[in-house]
């Protein structure tokens, strides 16, 4: 079973880039000045999942 991806809800995203620099996969980057999640580079090590300071972070499906 494959293991779920970060999503970022793009609504609550701050771009405070707390995410990306954290990141140890560089697996996100700005897109239209909000936090997006490269599925194919992202290991699911949910660094960014705990950085993000309101939640806007989750996992695929949830």
């Amino acid at each position: 079973m494959a293991k779920p991806k970060a999503y970022v809800q793009k609504d609550m995203c701050l771009a405070c880039g707390g995410c990306i620099s954290i990141c140890p996969q560089d697996a996100l980057l700005w897109i239209s000045s909000k936090a997006e999640v490269n599925t194919v580079l992202c290991n699911s090590c949910s660094l960014c999942v705990k950085t993000c300071p309101i939640g806007a972070i989750t996992w695929e499906g949830q």
